[in-house]
């Protein structure tokens, strides 16, 4: 089954055409993080409009790689929930009009879900249950994956996701937009243990987690600092920021997988590129016996072939939708 599928949740215009869920025929994708750096962050409204002027020319890409053409897709796959709500209707909208003009099931998908079965593309022997670990610029989840479409949370932030914390604490220390890997290459230049950042504790719900703390820990250190005249030392602060929000994720991911039962766990998302992360994710599974899968880097940020992948096993589900489908600008990973 060869599915068309689109992403335009965020900044990333991707189309791809994906075969039964696990091969990859083709994978588009335009990024708009350099237009969005001038501002040091994304601007909903040009998002919008620049995934309107990419996602026709992406489709016709798209399918000239794949090799296939309109008359061979079996079915459009794309992300209805969740993002900014401007750029998932232009992805939705022309979904929408390439289904009902082939006359093929549209199938929604959950952003989300489709970062998490992006590890399918990855790992063609990976197969639920699992406990999902999710990581990106909009959301933090601890997941029970029990099957490909019945999935429960576990765990997730009260406040800010890792990722948004990753851009501002870029921002502060004079870092380029989008924060991820500059703060990523800076930790690698210092061992760190500088500086006392908090860790959070959500009272009752120990596999909750909070960041706003510690961006705000990380914005006031920065701010002192330039106020008293005092040299920062940013290489050591950004190690050991990277070292506190993994210390939050790490313990609660393998909690999570011992309360569900879980020996195989999987990182999913943008931040699951984040080197600390992956290190201390691999020691944690490694000390407690536990099979750990880690997308290549590739595969960590948004793309279409991941909706494309979670959309087959959505189809063989029978979640498919009509014209009414609607776009949401957040969504319960569960519905």
């Amino acid at each position: 089954m060869k599915i068309l599928a689109f992403e335009t949740s965020c900044d990333e215009t991707a189309v791809a055409v994906v075969e039964d869920g696990r091969r990859v025929l083709s994978d588009a994708v335009l990024s708009q993080a350099d237009m969005h750096a001038v501002y040091g962050g994304v601007v909903p409204e040009i998002a919008s409009r620049k995934h309107v002027e990419a996602i026709a020319g992406l489709a016709e890409q798209s399918l000239k790689e794949a090799g296939i053409t309109r008359a061979e897709v079996d079915a459009v796959a794309v992300t209805y929930a969740p993002g900014l709500i401007g750029a998932v209707l232009v992805g939705l909208s022309f979904a929408k009009s390439v289904a009902y003009a082939l006359g093929v099931p549209l199938i929604p998908v959950h952003h989300v879900r489709g970062h998490i079965a992006a590890n399918y593309l990855a790992f063609p022997e990976l197969k639920p249950p699992f406990l999902a670990l999710c990581i990106s610029g909009g959301n933090t989840l601890l997941v029970d994956v029990r099957d490909y479409t019945d999935l429960k949370i576990m765990g997730s932030t009260r406040d800010d996701a890792a990722g948004e914390c990753f851009d501002k604490a870029a921002r502060v220390l004079d870092l380029p937009y989008p924060g991820g890997k500059p703060m990523d290459d800076l930790a690698q230049q210092s061992s760190g243990g500088v500086y006392a950042l908090p860790r959070a504790k959500v009272s009752g719900c120990d596999l909750d987690m909070s960041f706003s703390g510690l961006k705000t820990a990380v914005v006031n250190l920065a701010h002192n600092a330039a106020q008293k005249g005092e040299a920062l030392d940013r290489a050591a602060l950004a190690a050991d920021f990277a070292a506190a929000v993994s210390g939050e994720l790490v313990p609660r991911t393998m909690e999570a997988a011992k309360r569900a039962g879980r020996s195989v766990i999987v990182a999913a998302g943008g931040v699951a590129a984040n080197s600390r992360i992956r290190g201390d994710l691999e020691r944690a599974c490694e000390r407690e016996g536990c099979q750990l899968y880690l997308p290549p880097l590739r595969w960590c940020g948004d793309n279409g072939a991941m909706i494309g992948a979670q959309g087959y096993y959505e189809y063989l589900a029978g979640r498919v939708a009509d014209m009414a489908l609607n776009a949401y600008a957040t969504r319960d990973i569960s519905e």
